[in-house]
């Protein structure tokens, strides 16, 4: 996967976190595979031993720093020739209040069978985040910090995360 540089936070042996460079969304992160690998099962086991903190620390770093009300984490796997990658979602309590005032996203509902627990769920508010954040030519308007200045506190904090979970990072690996 190539890396921007205005998008780049950190980096690990195995991993690179970076802001989706189509994103408007303020936060929302790409975990990439240093290696080749197209699947889980594929990737070296250092890489795989640093996954599950990476994914912690991430989502620990979008609620604290961030005050990310949700983060979701998937993996999708499309595009040919692209890294096994993750997508790191932050959902604001603002984006949440823009999904319910758009009627558009009303029509989810015909789909469900049987009452949730709450009104919205993951897939939805992720389809809203892709469509209205990542795909329109003019995304909503922001409320709080930008994508750049977002991307700054994340070049800051993240790698202070990492050293407190034991995991080297770019600086450690003498880069």
């Amino acid at each position: 996967m190539a890396l921007d540089s205005q998008s780049f936070i950190a980096e690990t042996s195995g991993w690179t976190i970076s802001h989706r460079v189509s994103s408007a969304l303020p936060g929302y992160l790409i975990l990439g595979a240093k290696s080749s690998a197209t699947d889980l099962s594929d990737l070296p086991e250092g890489a795989l031993h640093e996954l599950g903190p990476l994914l912690a620390l991430t989502q620990t770093a979008l609620r604290r720093e961030l005050g990310a009300q949700r983060v979701y984490i998937g993996r999708y796997g499309h595009i040919r020739g692209l890294a096994f990658h993750f997508h790191i979602i932050p959902i604001y309590d603002w984006v949440e209040d823009l999904f319910w005032q758009d009627a558009r996203y009303r029509a989810l509902r015909q789909f469900a069978e049987r009452e949730g627990e709450t009104e919205t769920d993951g897939a939805e508010l992720t389809f809203f985040v892709w469509r209205e954040f990542c795909e329109r030519q003019h995304p909503p308007p922001i409320k709080g910090p930008t994508v750049s200045s977002v991307v700054e506190v994340l070049r800051r904090t993240v790698p202070q995360h990492l050293s407190a979970a034991g995991i080297s990072h770019l600086q450690d690996l003498g880069s």
